[in-house]
């Protein structure tokens, strides 16, 4: 596609602040998500912070080469589950986000050793276009049942369905508007533009519910500007030295088993994602910087993240799509997304903002960022031949597996819809063969 700024691009100061602003507010509702999930005490800015953490090693790894930024990872809920279920306290299972989070790095770090030692040919052979290009539409189409559940959402409000609608829908309409007919500036910040027209028309329902005494109207949760914390609880903190004394080979092995075989599910989708931002952004990532770089700094910066917000990382799709829609693949955006997550997870006022974002509104986003990595990846297969039936079988149990949300659960680990979906795709493709792509 056509990039206004590509990878080693560096726009005026004044807009890269403006891009990392969208950026943030894309991978924002996700990333804070994840501490909501899990709870236990856990802190929304603590991840924040860690993932602004996670992103800057990630960068250092790619020798800033790849434009994506690093968030909480839900592939890992079931994993940080067990990490307080299995432990004798709270402080014991912090520590164990934090040593879980260790055992997953350390698998993206012999990954890494082996694809360095062996190169990629077998990553082109075992998933060529035929395959990656609709698990990455997958990877999108797997999160549209969120952004619809987010437009048409309370929030855990008492929120009319039809109000949610309209906030998400406007929120919807004027991105795309700001996208298509927009100039200059305002066409890269689409996001922007329609978060704070869905905001402002969720403010003046909300308003005029206060004021009428109906909840139905009301959208925006204000009450999170009376908890603001000015200090985020990081996890190494919480876990304290004394925390780290209580942990038993048994609980250690419970890590181990709860950690590790989601470290290789998430390794699969790592793929996906750099092979579908690789065709954004008209690099190849997988050579340069390399697989091995891509899953180090993935992996370190996961653990790094995870010392400060307990959540392990990974690169975000909603990230690659923000990157799709504007058009910026600039990676001092990407680095300037992180300082800036970082900076405004200890300015409480500002985060309590980002925070009362409704649902329906980033719904709104979200569907045009989840249907952009779709499409991205069904443009992946615009030169495979499907007329050949064995190229046709290969991409539609891929879509009919993921899109109907074939899963595997063995005790704590989930084979994810998107991973059953590669895996299956591979099985067929290996077992039936492909012809080359015209």
């Amino acid at each position: 596609m056509n990039l206004t700024y590509g990878i080693k691009d560096k726009p005026p100061v004044g807009q890269t602040i403006l891009f990392a602003f969208q950026q943030l507010l894309a991978i924002m509702a996700a990333t804070i998500a994840v501490p909501s999930i899990v709870g236990n005490g856990m802190s929304q800015t603590a991840a924040l912070f860690g993932a602004g953490v996670g992103t800057l090693v990630y960068l250092c790894f790619t020798k800033f080469k790849s434009p994506v930024f690093l968030g909480s990872s839900f592939a890992f809920l079931g994993s940080m589950f067990a990490a307080f279920g299995g432990a004798a306290s709270v402080q014991i299972g912090y520590a164990g986000l934090i040593i879980g989070a260790l055992i997953a790095g350390l698998v993206y770090v012999v990954l890494a050793l082996i694809v360095k030692a062996v190169g990629t040919g077998w990553v082109d052979k075992l998933m060529p276009a035929v395959v990656i290009g609709p698990t990455v539409a997958i990877i999108g189409l797997s999160l549209a049942g969120n952004a619809v559940g987010d437009l048409t959402g309370s929030n855990g409000m008492e929120t009319s369905t039809y109000v949610s609608m309209i906030c998400g829908l406007v929120t919807l309409f004027v991105t795309m508007a700001a996208s298509i007919f927009g100039k200059k500036l305002l066409k890269m910040i689409p996001f922007i533009i329609g978060i704070l027209a869905g905001y402002a028309v969720a403010a003046i329902f909300t308003v005029i519910g206060n004021a009428t005494n109906n909840a139905a109207l009301v959208v925006i949760n204000f009450g999170v500007f009376a908890s603001m914390k000015w200090v985020p609880d990081f996890s190494f903190l919480v876990a304290g030295v004394d925390g780290f004394s209580g942990l038993t080979p048994s609980y250690i092995f419970t890590l181990f088993v709860a950690y590790a075989p989601v470290a290789f599910v998430v390794f699969a989708e790592h793929i996906a994602d750099h092979k579908n931002l690789s065709s954004i952004i008209g690099h190849d990532l997988l050579k340069d910087p390399g697989l091995d770089k891509t899953l180090l700094g993935d992996g370190v910066g996961s653990f790094a993240g995870a010392i400060f917000g307990g959540c392990p990382n990974t690169t975000y799709g909603e990230s690659v799509g923000c990157v799709a829609i504007s058009g910026n693949a600039s990676v001092v955006t990407i680095l300037y997304t992180a300082i800036i997550a970082i900076i405004i997870s200890f300015i409480a006022p500002f985060a309590a903002f980002l925070a009362s974002i409704p649902s329906c509104v980033m719904g709104g986003v979200c569907i045009a960022l989840y249907g952009f990595i779709a499409v991205s990846g069904l443009k992946m297969i615009q030169t495979v031949d499907l007329n050949d039936n064995r190229n046709l079988f290969v991409v539609s149990v891929i879509l009919i597996a993921g899109v109907g949300g074939m899963s595997v659960s063995f005790g704590a680990v989930t084979l994810t819809e998107v991973a059953c979906a590669l895996i299956l795709g591979i099985l067929v493709n290996v077992c039936f063969g492909t012809k080359k792509a015209k």
